[in-house]
Protein backbone atom coordinates (compact mmCIF):
# COMPACT_ATOMS: atom_id res chain seq x y z
CA UNK A 1 0.00 0.00 0.00
CA UNK A 2 1.32 3.60 -0.57
CA UNK A 3 0.61 5.78 1.77
CA UNK A 4 -0.45 9.48 0.62
CA UNK A 5 2.82 10.68 3.60
CA UNK A 6 4.67 9.55 6.55
CA UNK A 7 1.87 11.48 8.43
CA UNK A 8 -0.80 9.84 6.74
CA UNK A 9 0.68 6.34 7.42
CA UNK A 10 0.84 8.13 10.98
CA UNK A 11 -2.43 7.25 11.68
CA UNK A 12 -1.99 3.61 12.02
CA UNK A 13 0.55 3.77 14.28
CA UNK A 14 -1.12 6.64 16.74
CA UNK A 15 -1.33 9.56 14.19
CA UNK A 16 -4.84 11.14 14.49
CA UNK A 17 -5.93 10.80 10.97
CA UNK A 18 -7.61 13.23 8.33
CA UNK A 19 -11.13 14.65 7.67
CA UNK A 20 -12.12 14.24 4.60
CA UNK A 21 -15.17 15.32 3.21
CA UNK A 22 -15.97 12.30 1.15
CA UNK A 23 -16.41 9.01 3.45
CA UNK A 24 -14.92 7.34 0.14
CA UNK A 25 -12.03 9.14 0.30
CA UNK A 26 -9.14 6.18 0.08
CA UNK A 27 -5.58 6.33 2.14
CA UNK A 28 -4.35 5.17 -1.21
CA UNK A 29 -2.36 7.46 -3.04
CA UNK A 30 -4.61 9.93 -4.66
CA UNK A 31 -2.89 11.66 -7.94
CA UNK A 32 -6.21 13.48 -8.87
CA UNK A 33 -7.26 16.47 -7.50
CA UNK A 34 -10.63 16.77 -5.56
CA UNK A 35 -9.96 18.41 -2.43
CA UNK A 36 -9.42 21.11 -1.52
CA UNK A 37 -9.25 23.46 1.53
CA UNK A 38 -9.23 27.27 1.53
CA UNK A 39 -7.81 28.49 4.94
CA UNK A 40 -9.74 31.44 6.50
CA UNK A 41 -13.20 33.52 5.53
CA UNK A 42 -13.87 36.98 5.14
CA UNK A 43 -14.63 38.18 1.60
CA UNK A 44 -11.14 36.65 -0.04
CA UNK A 45 -11.89 33.26 1.73
CA UNK A 46 -15.54 32.91 0.81
CA UNK A 47 -15.19 34.04 -3.17
CA UNK A 48 -12.51 31.80 -3.76
CA UNK A 49 -14.69 28.80 -1.89
CA UNK A 50 -17.76 29.81 -3.96
CA UNK A 51 -16.19 30.02 -7.38
CA UNK A 52 -14.27 27.00 -6.98
CA UNK A 53 -17.55 25.08 -5.79
CA UNK A 54 -19.43 26.72 -8.40
CA UNK A 55 -17.03 26.45 -11.17
CA UNK A 56 -17.05 21.88 -9.77
CA UNK A 57 -20.03 20.68 -8.09
CA UNK A 58 -17.73 17.42 -8.28
CA UNK A 59 -14.80 19.26 -6.33
CA UNK A 60 -15.72 18.97 -2.02
CA UNK A 61 -14.10 22.67 -0.83
CA UNK A 62 -14.14 22.97 3.45
CA UNK A 63 -13.53 26.20 4.31
CA UNK A 64 -11.48 26.59 7.80
CA UNK A 65 -12.56 29.83 9.15
CA UNK A 66 -10.77 31.56 12.71
CA UNK A 67 -13.70 32.09 15.20
CA UNK A 68 -11.27 34.67 16.98
CA UNK A 69 -10.57 37.32 14.02
CA UNK A 70 -13.10 39.60 13.25
CA UNK A 71 -13.53 41.23 10.20
CA UNK A 72 -12.44 44.93 9.76
CA UNK A 73 -16.18 45.94 8.19
CA UNK A 74 -15.56 49.57 7.56
CA UNK A 75 -17.62 48.98 3.84
CA UNK A 76 -15.14 47.99 0.36
CA UNK A 77 -15.55 49.48 -3.03
CA UNK A 78 -15.33 47.07 -5.83
CA UNK A 79 -15.18 47.02 -9.69
CA UNK A 80 -17.66 45.97 -12.26
CA UNK A 81 -15.79 42.73 -12.27
CA UNK A 82 -17.78 41.71 -9.09
CA UNK A 83 -20.97 41.44 -10.78
CA UNK A 84 -19.63 38.65 -12.87
CA UNK A 85 -18.13 37.13 -9.76
CA UNK A 86 -21.57 37.15 -7.48
CA UNK A 87 -23.67 35.78 -11.06
CA UNK A 88 -20.83 32.71 -11.41
CA UNK A 89 -21.86 32.13 -7.38
CA UNK A 90 -25.70 32.43 -8.24
CA UNK A 91 -26.05 34.99 -5.56
CA UNK A 92 -29.14 37.55 -6.46
CA UNK A 93 -28.50 40.98 -6.62
CA UNK A 94 -31.55 42.30 -4.24
CA UNK A 95 -29.41 39.98 -1.73
CA UNK A 96 -26.52 42.16 -1.51
CA UNK A 97 -29.19 45.20 -0.83
CA UNK A 98 -31.18 44.10 1.36
CA UNK A 99 -29.30 42.28 3.29
CA UNK A 100 -25.01 43.97 2.99
CA UNK A 101 -26.05 47.62 2.97
CA UNK A 102 -24.73 47.98 -0.35
CA UNK A 103 -24.84 50.49 -2.80
CA UNK A 104 -24.20 51.34 -6.13
CA UNK A 105 -20.52 52.46 -7.25
CA UNK A 106 -19.75 54.10 -10.61
CA UNK A 107 -16.05 54.90 -10.30
CA UNK A 108 -14.39 57.54 -8.12
CA UNK A 109 -14.06 60.86 -7.75
CA UNK A 110 -10.30 62.43 -6.97
CA UNK A 111 -10.68 66.03 -4.59
CA UNK A 112 -7.39 67.95 -4.37
CA UNK A 113 -5.28 65.67 -5.81
CA UNK A 114 -4.13 67.94 -8.74
CA UNK A 115 -4.12 70.46 -6.12
CA UNK A 116 -6.26 72.04 -3.68
CA UNK A 117 -9.65 72.93 -5.29
CA UNK A 118 -9.72 70.78 -8.13
CA UNK A 119 -11.24 67.24 -8.96
CA UNK A 120 -11.80 64.86 -11.97
CA UNK A 121 -14.00 61.26 -12.08
CA UNK A 122 -12.21 58.12 -13.06
CA UNK A 123 -15.78 56.65 -14.29
CA UNK A 124 -16.06 52.69 -14.71
CA UNK A 125 -17.16 53.58 -18.01
CA UNK A 126 -15.07 53.25 -21.13
CA UNK A 127 -14.58 56.42 -23.66
CA UNK A 128 -16.87 55.96 -26.30
CA UNK A 129 -15.52 54.21 -29.29
CA UNK A 130 -12.49 53.07 -27.25
CA UNK A 131 -11.64 50.14 -29.17
CA UNK A 132 -11.10 51.37 -32.61
CA UNK A 133 -10.69 55.27 -31.79
CA UNK A 134 -8.29 57.67 -29.58
CA UNK A 135 -10.29 60.36 -28.36
CA UNK A 136 -7.93 61.63 -25.92
CA UNK A 137 -5.09 63.59 -28.52
CA UNK A 138 -8.21 65.46 -30.24
CA UNK A 139 -9.65 66.00 -27.18
CA UNK A 140 -6.34 68.07 -26.12
CA UNK A 141 -5.86 69.93 -29.19
CA UNK A 142 -9.65 70.95 -29.56
CA UNK A 143 -11.59 70.45 -26.03
CA UNK A 144 -8.84 70.26 -23.20
CA UNK A 145 -10.22 74.23 -22.16
CA UNK A 146 -13.94 73.66 -22.95
CA UNK A 147 -14.74 70.33 -20.98
CA UNK A 148 -13.27 67.98 -18.80
CA UNK A 149 -11.68 64.68 -20.27
CA UNK A 150 -14.31 62.44 -18.91
CA UNK A 151 -17.22 64.21 -19.93
CA UNK A 152 -16.10 64.48 -23.32
CA UNK A 153 -15.71 60.71 -23.76
CA UNK A 154 -18.40 59.52 -21.36
CA UNK A 155 -22.26 60.10 -20.50
CA UNK A 156 -21.17 58.54 -17.17
CA UNK A 157 -19.44 61.79 -15.81
CA UNK A 158 -22.69 63.81 -15.93
CA UNK A 159 -24.88 60.60 -14.44
CA UNK A 160 -22.31 61.08 -11.59
CA UNK A 161 -22.42 64.75 -11.16
CA UNK A 162 -26.14 64.64 -11.28
CA UNK A 163 -26.84 62.32 -8.57
CA UNK A 164 -28.15 59.34 -10.78
CA UNK A 165 -28.22 55.68 -10.35
CA UNK A 166 -26.60 53.72 -12.61
CA UNK A 167 -29.77 51.84 -14.57
CA UNK A 168 -33.45 51.90 -14.25
CA UNK A 169 -36.10 50.32 -11.57
CA UNK A 170 -37.07 48.11 -14.34
CA UNK A 171 -33.40 47.18 -15.66
CA UNK A 172 -32.87 43.03 -14.89
CA UNK A 173 -30.42 42.21 -11.94
CA UNK A 174 -26.55 42.93 -12.88
CA UNK A 175 -27.69 44.70 -16.50
CA UNK A 176 -26.73 48.59 -16.59
CA UNK A 177 -27.50 51.55 -18.54
CA UNK A 178 -23.80 52.41 -17.27
CA UNK A 179 -21.24 50.10 -15.86
CA UNK A 180 -20.67 50.48 -12.14
CA UNK A 181 -19.81 47.85 -9.38
CA UNK A 182 -20.93 48.05 -5.78
CA UNK A 183 -20.37 49.48 -2.39
CA UNK A 184 -20.86 47.08 0.84
CA UNK A 185 -20.25 46.53 4.18
CA UNK A 186 -17.63 44.04 4.48
CA UNK A 187 -18.75 42.07 7.45
CA UNK A 188 -22.32 41.81 6.07
CA UNK A 189 -20.78 40.59 2.82
CA UNK A 190 -19.06 38.12 4.18
CA UNK A 191 -21.72 36.49 6.08
CA UNK A 192 -24.32 36.44 3.44
CA UNK A 193 -21.60 34.60 1.19
CA UNK A 194 -21.00 32.39 3.78
CA UNK A 195 -24.44 31.65 3.80
CA UNK A 196 -24.87 31.34 0.55
CA UNK A 197 -22.04 29.17 -0.44
CA UNK A 198 -22.74 26.60 1.95
CA UNK A 199 -26.24 26.29 1.63
CA UNK A 200 -26.56 26.44 -1.96
CA UNK A 201 -22.99 24.96 -3.49
CA UNK A 202 -22.06 22.74 -0.26
CA UNK A 203 -18.87 24.19 0.25
CA UNK A 204 -18.17 22.70 4.06
CA UNK A 205 -18.05 25.33 7.03
CA UNK A 206 -15.48 24.72 9.55
CA UNK A 207 -15.03 27.33 12.46
CA UNK A 208 -11.50 26.29 14.19
CA UNK A 209 -7.99 27.87 14.54
CA UNK A 210 -5.37 26.45 13.33
CA UNK A 211 -2.62 24.69 15.32
CA UNK A 212 -0.26 22.88 12.94
CA UNK A 213 0.45 21.98 9.16
CA UNK A 214 1.21 18.58 8.30
CA UNK A 215 3.51 18.28 5.79
CA UNK A 216 4.07 15.12 3.07
CA UNK A 217 7.42 13.94 2.36
CA UNK A 218 7.89 15.84 -0.85
CA UNK A 219 7.24 19.31 0.97
CA UNK A 220 3.66 19.85 0.19
CA UNK A 221 0.95 20.00 2.43
CA UNK A 222 -1.07 16.95 4.20
CA UNK A 223 -3.39 18.35 6.33
CA UNK A 224 -4.17 21.26 8.62
CA UNK A 225 -4.39 20.18 12.38
CA UNK A 226 -7.22 22.44 13.84
CA UNK A 227 -8.09 23.33 17.43
CA UNK A 228 -10.52 20.62 18.16
CA UNK A 229 -7.55 18.43 17.75
CA UNK A 230 -8.85 17.16 14.35
CA UNK A 231 -7.12 16.98 11.08
CA UNK A 232 -8.18 18.04 7.47
CA UNK A 233 -6.60 16.89 4.52
CA UNK A 234 -6.50 17.64 0.79
CA UNK A 235 -5.26 18.02 -2.54
CA UNK A 236 -5.11 21.35 -2.62
CA UNK A 237 -4.56 24.20 0.01
CA UNK A 238 -5.28 27.95 -0.26
CA UNK A 239 -4.51 30.46 1.99
CA UNK A 240 -6.62 33.07 2.38
CA UNK A 241 -5.60 33.99 6.26
CA UNK A 242 -5.04 37.41 5.76
CA UNK A 243 -1.76 39.63 6.02
CA UNK A 244 -0.53 36.74 8.56
CA UNK A 245 -0.64 34.59 5.48
CA UNK A 246 -0.32 31.32 7.79
CA UNK A 247 0.68 29.03 5.10
CA UNK A 248 2.57 30.33 1.94
CA UNK A 249 4.28 33.62 4.66
CA UNK A 250 4.43 31.65 7.92
CA UNK A 251 4.99 27.31 6.94
CA UNK A 252 6.76 28.14 3.58
CA UNK A 253 8.85 31.18 4.45
CA UNK A 254 7.76 33.37 1.49
CA UNK A 255 8.91 36.44 2.09
CA UNK A 256 7.29 39.98 0.97
CA UNK A 257 8.68 42.45 -1.60
CA UNK A 258 8.11 45.59 0.30
CA UNK A 259 6.58 48.55 -2.16
CA UNK A 260 7.60 51.45 0.79
CA UNK A 261 9.83 52.84 -1.32
CA UNK A 262 7.19 53.84 -3.78
CA UNK A 263 3.95 53.77 -2.20
CA UNK A 264 4.77 55.63 1.52
CA UNK A 265 1.11 55.00 3.06
CA UNK A 266 0.92 52.16 5.87
CA UNK A 267 -1.47 53.08 8.50
CA UNK A 268 -5.51 54.28 8.04
CA UNK A 269 -7.36 55.12 10.62
CA UNK A 270 -11.21 54.40 10.00
CA UNK A 271 -14.71 55.35 11.27
CA UNK A 272 -18.07 54.85 10.40
CA UNK A 273 -20.15 57.80 10.12
CA UNK A 274 -24.00 58.07 10.38
CA UNK A 275 -25.78 60.41 7.95
CA UNK A 276 -27.40 63.52 9.23
CA UNK A 277 -30.73 62.61 7.37
CA UNK A 278 -32.49 60.03 6.44
CA UNK A 279 -32.81 60.74 2.82
CA UNK A 280 -29.80 62.18 2.85
CA UNK A 281 -27.90 61.88 -1.11
CA UNK A 282 -25.89 58.50 -1.35
CA UNK A 283 -22.85 58.89 -4.13
CA UNK A 284 -22.59 56.88 -6.15
CA UNK A 285 -18.87 57.15 -6.03
CA UNK A 286 -16.00 56.86 -3.83
CA UNK A 287 -14.95 60.76 -2.73
CA UNK A 288 -11.16 60.33 -2.44
CA UNK A 289 -9.71 63.27 -0.98
CA UNK A 290 -5.88 64.36 -0.99
CA UNK A 291 -4.81 65.36 2.61
CA UNK A 292 -1.69 66.83 4.15
CA UNK A 293 0.01 63.17 4.17
CA UNK A 294 -2.31 60.84 2.30
CA UNK A 295 -5.87 60.55 1.24
CA UNK A 296 -9.43 60.05 2.74
CA UNK A 297 -11.89 57.24 1.38
CA UNK A 298 -15.42 58.26 1.62
CA UNK A 299 -18.12 55.81 0.70
CA UNK A 300 -21.81 55.89 0.57
CA UNK A 301 -24.30 52.60 1.80
CA UNK A 302 -27.43 52.77 2.69
CA UNK A 303 -27.27 53.39 6.78
CA UNK A 304 -24.01 55.35 6.88
CA UNK A 305 -20.82 55.98 5.70
CA UNK A 306 -17.73 54.34 4.99
CA UNK A 307 -14.49 56.95 6.10
CA UNK A 308 -10.90 56.66 6.25
CA UNK A 309 -7.53 58.49 6.09
CA UNK A 310 -4.91 56.19 4.69
CA UNK A 311 -1.39 57.72 5.35
CA UNK A 312 2.33 57.88 5.76
CA UNK A 313 3.52 57.18 9.37
CA UNK A 314 6.43 58.69 8.60
CA UNK A 315 5.12 62.37 7.46
CA UNK A 316 2.05 62.13 9.99
CA UNK A 317 2.42 60.93 14.03
CA UNK A 318 -1.07 58.94 14.43
CA UNK A 319 -2.41 62.37 16.83
CA UNK A 320 -2.36 64.36 13.57
CA UNK A 321 -3.75 62.07 11.16
CA UNK A 322 -6.45 61.71 13.67
CA UNK A 323 -7.08 65.35 13.89
CA UNK A 324 -6.88 65.17 10.28
CA UNK A 325 -9.71 62.45 9.83
CA UNK A 326 -11.93 64.70 12.26
CA UNK A 327 -11.74 67.75 10.75
CA UNK A 328 -13.24 66.24 7.93
CA UNK A 329 -15.69 64.45 9.67
CA UNK A 330 -17.05 67.54 10.65
CA UNK A 331 -17.04 69.42 7.39
CA UNK A 332 -18.68 66.30 5.86
CA UNK A 333 -21.34 65.90 8.53
CA UNK A 334 -22.01 69.40 10.03
CA UNK A 335 -24.84 68.62 12.44
CA UNK A 336 -22.55 65.11 13.91
CA UNK A 337 -20.45 65.81 16.89
CA UNK A 338 -16.77 64.00 15.89
CA UNK A 339 -15.95 62.83 19.41
CA UNK A 340 -18.77 61.14 19.39
CA UNK A 341 -17.71 58.12 16.67
CA UNK A 342 -14.93 55.11 17.09
CA UNK A 343 -12.02 55.18 15.04
CA UNK A 344 -10.22 52.16 14.84
CA UNK A 345 -6.44 52.46 13.73
CA UNK A 346 -5.25 50.02 10.96
CA UNK A 347 -1.25 49.05 10.51
CA UNK A 348 -0.47 47.31 7.65
CA UNK A 349 2.81 46.76 5.06
CA UNK A 350 2.63 47.19 1.72
CA UNK A 351 3.77 44.79 -0.56
CA UNK A 352 3.42 41.64 -2.04
CA UNK A 353 4.76 37.78 -1.68
CA UNK A 354 7.72 36.53 -3.80
CA UNK A 355 6.09 33.74 -5.22
CA UNK A 356 2.05 33.49 -4.71
CA UNK A 357 1.99 29.39 -5.49
CA UNK A 358 4.48 26.86 -3.88
CA UNK A 359 4.05 23.21 -4.16
CA UNK A 360 0.13 22.71 -3.65
CA UNK A 361 -0.40 25.89 -1.77
CA UNK A 362 -1.47 28.92 -3.17
CA UNK A 363 -2.46 32.24 -1.92
CA UNK A 364 -5.67 34.46 -2.84
CA UNK A 365 -6.31 37.94 -1.21
CA UNK A 366 -3.93 39.46 1.96
CA UNK A 367 -1.93 36.42 2.13
CA UNK A 368 -0.41 37.19 -0.94
CA UNK A 369 0.17 40.97 -0.16
CA UNK A 370 -1.22 44.43 0.21
CA UNK A 371 -0.95 47.77 -1.20
CA UNK A 372 -2.77 50.70 -0.25
CA UNK A 373 -6.35 51.02 -0.93
CA UNK A 374 -6.65 53.46 -3.37
CA UNK A 375 -8.52 52.58 -6.72
CA UNK A 376 -10.20 49.76 -4.22
CA UNK A 377 -7.32 46.97 -6.21
CA UNK A 378 -7.90 44.92 -3.29
CA UNK A 379 -11.16 43.13 -4.24
CA UNK A 380 -10.61 43.48 -7.60
CA UNK A 381 -7.54 41.36 -6.90
CA UNK A 382 -8.99 38.35 -5.31
CA UNK A 383 -11.93 38.46 -7.93
CA UNK A 384 -9.31 37.37 -11.29
CA UNK A 385 -6.76 35.61 -9.30
CA UNK A 386 -10.23 33.06 -7.51
CA UNK A 387 -11.14 32.76 -10.92
CA UNK A 388 -8.03 31.99 -12.44
CA UNK A 389 -7.57 28.87 -10.22
CA UNK A 390 -11.05 27.88 -10.86
CA UNK A 391 -10.83 28.01 -14.49
CA UNK A 392 -7.29 26.53 -14.51
CA UNK A 393 -7.28 24.05 -11.49
CA UNK A 394 -4.30 21.08 -11.88
CA UNK A 395 -6.57 17.82 -12.74
CA UNK A 396 -3.63 15.92 -11.22
CA UNK A 397 -0.91 16.11 -9.34
CA UNK A 398 1.46 16.45 -11.67
CA UNK A 399 -0.14 19.83 -13.20
CA UNK A 400 0.26 21.95 -10.28
CA UNK A 401 4.33 22.79 -11.31
CA UNK A 402 3.13 24.60 -14.74
CA UNK A 403 0.31 26.47 -13.39
CA UNK A 404 2.00 27.26 -10.21
CA UNK A 405 4.50 28.89 -12.58
CA UNK A 406 2.02 30.72 -14.83
CA UNK A 407 0.39 31.64 -11.97
CA UNK A 408 3.22 33.56 -10.25
CA UNK A 409 4.26 34.92 -13.38
CA UNK A 410 0.86 36.81 -13.72
CA UNK A 411 0.35 37.76 -9.95
CA UNK A 412 3.54 39.35 -10.47
CA UNK A 413 2.90 41.25 -13.81
CA UNK A 414 -0.31 42.25 -12.03
CA UNK A 415 1.22 43.19 -9.05
CA UNK A 416 3.56 45.38 -11.05
CA UNK A 417 1.18 47.31 -12.67
CA UNK A 418 -1.00 48.50 -9.80
CA UNK A 419 1.83 49.65 -8.27
CA UNK A 420 2.73 51.75 -11.44
CA UNK A 421 -0.96 52.72 -11.99
CA UNK A 422 -1.20 54.21 -8.14
CA UNK A 423 2.25 55.89 -8.32
CA UNK A 424 0.91 57.87 -11.39
CA UNK A 425 -1.81 59.27 -8.99
CA UNK A 426 1.04 60.48 -6.59
CA UNK A 427 3.82 61.63 -9.63
CA UNK A 428 1.05 63.83 -11.24
CA UNK A 429 -0.19 65.79 -8.32
CA UNK A 430 1.04 69.35 -8.61
CA UNK A 431 0.63 69.82 -4.64
CA UNK A 432 3.52 71.61 -2.70
CA UNK A 433 2.01 72.18 0.57
CA UNK A 434 3.28 69.59 2.73
CA UNK A 435 6.87 67.40 2.22
CA UNK A 436 4.80 63.94 2.03
CA UNK A 437 3.84 65.71 -1.71
CA UNK A 438 7.36 66.20 -2.49
CA UNK A 439 8.17 63.01 -1.29
CA UNK A 440 5.83 61.55 -3.51
CA UNK A 441 7.08 63.15 -6.68
CA UNK A 442 10.51 62.26 -6.17
CA UNK A 443 11.90 60.20 -9.79
CA UNK A 444 13.60 58.29 -7.41
CA UNK A 445 10.76 56.43 -5.76
CA UNK A 446 9.01 56.05 -9.35
CA UNK A 447 9.61 53.14 -11.13
CA UNK A 448 11.37 53.27 -14.15
CA UNK A 449 8.63 51.57 -16.80
CA UNK A 450 6.04 55.06 -15.64
CA UNK A 451 8.85 57.01 -16.36
CA UNK A 452 9.17 55.63 -19.51
CA UNK A 453 5.15 56.02 -20.44
CA UNK A 454 5.37 59.22 -18.96
CA UNK A 455 7.75 60.40 -21.65
CA UNK A 456 5.95 58.29 -24.73
CA UNK A 457 2.86 60.20 -23.07
CA UNK A 458 4.29 63.31 -23.71
CA UNK A 459 3.63 63.08 -27.60
CA UNK A 460 0.34 60.68 -28.23
CA UNK A 461 -1.90 59.45 -25.50
CA UNK A 462 -1.67 56.11 -23.65
CA UNK A 463 -4.03 53.77 -25.43
CA UNK A 464 -3.93 49.33 -26.02
CA UNK A 465 -0.53 48.90 -26.56
CA UNK A 466 0.09 50.82 -23.32
CA UNK A 467 -2.12 47.79 -21.49
CA UNK A 468 -2.00 45.28 -23.88
CA UNK A 469 -3.57 42.50 -21.64
CA UNK A 470 -7.05 41.52 -21.95
CA UNK A 471 -7.22 40.80 -18.16
CA UNK A 472 -5.26 43.95 -17.23
CA UNK A 473 -7.00 45.20 -13.98
CA UNK A 474 -6.90 48.87 -14.46
CA UNK A 475 -6.95 49.41 -18.55
CA UNK A 476 -5.38 52.31 -20.70
CA UNK A 477 -8.32 54.11 -20.56
CA UNK A 478 -7.78 54.57 -16.82
CA UNK A 479 -4.24 55.94 -17.11
CA UNK A 480 -6.03 57.97 -19.50
CA UNK A 481 -8.96 59.32 -16.66
CA UNK A 482 -6.20 60.04 -14.12
CA UNK A 483 -4.01 61.32 -16.55
CA UNK A 484 -5.89 63.74 -17.96
CA UNK A 485 -7.73 64.27 -14.86
CA UNK A 486 -4.81 65.50 -12.99
CA UNK A 487 -4.48 68.21 -16.18
CA UNK A 488 -1.33 66.66 -17.89
CA UNK A 489 -0.81 67.64 -21.19
CA UNK A 490 1.13 66.40 -24.24
CA UNK A 491 3.95 68.93 -25.12
CA UNK A 492 4.75 67.15 -28.10
CA UNK A 493 1.08 66.36 -29.24
CA UNK A 494 1.63 64.84 -32.73
CA UNK A 495 -1.35 65.73 -35.15
CA UNK A 496 -4.44 64.72 -34.55
CA UNK A 497 -6.03 61.86 -36.50
CA UNK A 498 -9.57 62.09 -37.69
CA UNK A 499 -11.23 65.52 -36.09
CA UNK A 500 -14.56 64.46 -38.29
CA UNK A 501 -14.84 61.53 -36.15
CA UNK A 502 -14.06 62.77 -33.11
CA UNK A 503 -16.83 65.35 -33.58
CA UNK A 504 -19.08 62.78 -34.45
CA UNK A 505 -18.21 60.71 -31.37
CA UNK A 506 -18.38 63.63 -29.10
CA UNK A 507 -21.78 64.53 -30.59
CA UNK A 508 -22.89 61.16 -29.54
CA UNK A 509 -21.60 61.31 -26.37
CA UNK A 510 -24.10 64.56 -25.46
CA UNK A 511 -26.98 62.84 -26.80
CA UNK A 512 -26.30 59.83 -24.84
CA UNK A 513 -25.87 62.14 -22.21
CA UNK A 514 -28.85 64.17 -22.23
CA UNK A 515 -31.06 60.64 -22.55
CA UNK A 516 -29.85 59.23 -19.66
CA UNK A 517 -30.14 62.34 -17.57
CA UNK A 518 -33.88 62.51 -18.66
CA UNK A 519 -33.87 58.43 -18.12
CA UNK A 520 -32.38 57.43 -14.79
CA UNK A 521 -33.33 57.89 -10.89
CA UNK A 522 -32.02 59.69 -8.40
CA UNK A 523 -29.09 56.84 -7.00
CA UNK A 524 -30.96 57.04 -3.55
CA UNK A 525 -34.31 56.31 -4.97
CA UNK A 526 -33.55 53.08 -7.14
CA UNK A 527 -31.88 52.15 -3.68
CA UNK A 528 -34.60 52.50 -2.11
CA UNK A 529 -37.12 50.56 -4.19
CA UNK A 530 -34.78 47.77 -5.01
CA UNK A 531 -34.50 47.62 -1.73
CA UNK A 532 -38.71 47.62 -1.13
CA UNK A 533 -38.61 45.09 -4.13
CA UNK A 534 -36.32 42.85 -1.87
CA UNK A 535 -38.08 43.16 1.33
CA UNK A 536 -41.30 42.00 -0.69
CA UNK A 537 -39.89 39.27 -2.22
Amino acid sequence: VLFRSAALAGSFFGYDGCSFVTPSKSLVMQDHITDIVVLGGGTAGWITAGLLAASDRKLTVTLIESPDIPIIGVGEGTWPSMRATLQKIGLPETTLFKKCDASYKQGTRFFDWSKPGESYIHPFSMPAEYASFNMAENWQLDSAGSSSFADYVTPQAAVIMSGKAPKQATTPEYAFNVNYGYHFDAGLIASELQAHIVNTLDVRYVSANLTAVISANDGSIEGLKISDGSTICGDLFVDCSGQRSLLLGEHYGVKLTPVSDILFNDRAIVVQVPYSETNAAINSVTHSTASEAGWIWDIGLQTRRGVGYVHSSSHADEDAAFSTLQAYVAATSSTLDPDSLRYRTINFSSGYREQFWVKNCVAIGLSAGFIEPLEASALALIEQFATMLSQQLPVTREMIPPIARKFNDKQHYHWQRIIEFLKLHYVLSSRKDTPYWNDCREPKSCPESLLDKMQIWDQQAPWHDDAPRLDELFPSASYQYVLYGMGHRASHLRQRSRPDLAQKIARSVEEKRQQLLALLPDNRELLMSTQAVAEVG
